[in-house]
């Protein structure tokens, strides 16, 4: 079902969601690939930027367009280590990438996105919930 170039750039969208893990961020990253070369990576702002729409997922779609040049991201695979969001969902069917590759599911916010889930699913989850452990042991509202 997952190809080797699937697994790695989902490690890549991974390595994002570690980053914004000790940026104390909801540990969410993606990449988005063009023609077997990422071009875009983002991770979960939300916090440092005080902008409820600095989703891992938007921050890639903006930048992808910046380096092509254009808001249609035609032929374009984005793996996002979280099913993603509904406000996510419709950016990312009106920029018309191609495909999503998600690591774990997102019970409470997921979009319902056609696309492939369940690479490096585990993973995904893991750092998710070691966030929230910690947000919960520091008494912080989650």
């Amino acid at each position: 079902m997952f190809s080797q170039d699937d697994i790695f750039y989902m490690h890549e969208a991974l390595r994002e969601a570690s980053i914004a893990f000790e940026e104390d961020e909801v540990p969410i990253g993606a990449v988005l690939v063009y023609k077997n070369q990422i071009i875009a990576r983002g991770r979960n702002s939300i916090e440092k930027e005080f902008c409820v729409t600095k989703h891992a997922e938007l921050i890639c779609i903006e930048k992808a367009s910046q380096t092509l040049g254009g808001w249609r991201l035609l032929d374009t695979t984005l793996y996002v280590t979280v099913e993603p969001c509904m406000m996510c969902a419709g950016a990312i069917q009106h920029s018309r990438i191609s495909r999503v590759v998600w690591g774990c599911p997102n019970l409470r916010f997921g979009g319902h996105l056609a696309g492939e889930g369940g690479l490096l699913e585990e993973e995904a989850k893991r750092i998710l919930q070691k966030f929230f452990q910690k947000k919960r042991s520091d008494g912080e509202d989650t």
